[in-house]
């Protein structure tokens, strides 16, 4: 027998033992006091403390058998109306089987012991073992059906959790082979330009991939901030005075967490979809806010073939936060000025 359904009867057992008896010696001495006539003399039972002590006994033992059964009965694999069946028929006739056992031991105690009550148990106690009986089917069922609720709302947390992993990592699986098919790009078009600015890209870019390749779903923003200012450096290669940035970070902000490749992404998408020339420099800012985010945002002059939207780098992006943090990122257009901003998690 599975240790958790032994600790659980026994837990069970003694709760409603202790309860039962407990009500019994109240209701005792309630009613004794109640009935005291005014001579100070009646008819009432006398107390005696070897009754009571069997009774805890006999009635946790019996409690004990009982929330065994049934929790053993619960755990096998019956219909549903089959298992109440075989619970209503096991827990009455064990709860009789019991009953009439300990009233026979109490019994044969009290030819040897005259401090027993000399009334024997009468079908009033059948009917109060019958009533724990009923009361252990009861609890036994509710526990029963709670932890299966438990277990059923956590299998369901899992599978959620589970799915969710699996759209991020295929989210996260486009996002790297977009990254890496742009910087192959610009990497053929300097070779044919400048070798040199090739090189140091090459050597840019063979940092930034080492830090893709970490595979780390959340870090700091500092770190975040080292990784983006790397690839803002490769893009300033590429485009030269025609590609700007500017920083307002709060040091403070360093140590709050952000999803990896967050701010890297917006800088793609921002150079991807604007007008990059010496005649419309873009300046691309970083910001934080005191009400813990973290922007990015530049003047919106729009190529032409990007009117239609942002691409799949910035939609991506909001799905991933969604998925790992249950909220989006804030989009907004405002006096010309394109702006993203992402919430920060505190540590």
């Amino acid at each position: 027998m599975p240790i958790r359904i032994f600790r659980t009867s026994f837990f069970f057992a003694l709760t409603i033992t202790i309860l039962w008896n407990a009500l019994f010696l109240f209701v005792f001495f309630y009613l004794r006091n109640a009935v005291m006539p005014a001579g100070g003399k009646h008819d009432f039972p006398q107390f005696h403390v070897m009754p009571l002590i069997f009774g805890l006994i006999s009635h946790f033992v019996q409690s004990f058998i009982l929330y065994i059964t049934n929790f053993k009965l619960l755990t096998m694999d019956f219909k549903p109306k089959m298992r109440i069946l075989l619970q209503i028929v096991f827990t009455f006739a064990i709860a009789f089987l019991l009953s009439y056992l300990f009233s026979n031991i109490q019994d044969y105690f009290r030819d040897f012991d005259f401090s027993q009550d000399p009334r024997p148990r009468n079908f009033g106690s059948m009917m109060r073992d019958f009533f724990i009986a009923l009361i252990v089917l009861l609890t036994s069922m509710l526990y029963y059906l709670s932890k299966k609720q438990q277990q059923t709302a956590l299998e369901n947390r899992t599978l959620m959790a589970e799915n969710m992993r699996t759209r991020y990592e295929a989210l996260k699986n486009q996002v790297d082979p977009h990254f890496l098919f742009n910087s192959l790009n610009t990497l053929n078009a300097l070779i044919k330009i400048d070798a040199d600015k090739a090189q140091q890209y090459v050597q840019q870019l063979s940092y930034v991939f080492r830090y893709t390749l970490q595979n780390k779903e959340v870090i700091s923003l500092e770190e975040e901030l080292k990784f983006t200012q790397a690839y803002c450096h490769l893009m300033q290669i590429r485009y030269g005075d025609c590609l700007r940035f500017e920083y307002q970070i709060d040091p403070r902000f360093h140590n709050y967490t952000i999803i990896s490749l967050s701010l890297q992404t917006l800088v793609e998408n921002a150079i991807k979809h604007n007008v990059v020339t010496a005649k419309q420099p873009l300046t691309i800012s970083f910001a934080t806010t005191e009400k813990g985010t973290v922007s990015v945002s530049n003047p919106i002059q729009l190529k032409k073939e990007s009117e239609s939207g942002e691409g799949i780098g910035l939609a991506n992006l909001s799905e991933r936060y969604r998925l790992m943090w249950q909220q989006g990122i804030l989009v907004t257009r405002n006096d010309g000025v394109f702006r993203v901003e992402i919430v920060l998690l505190n540590g």
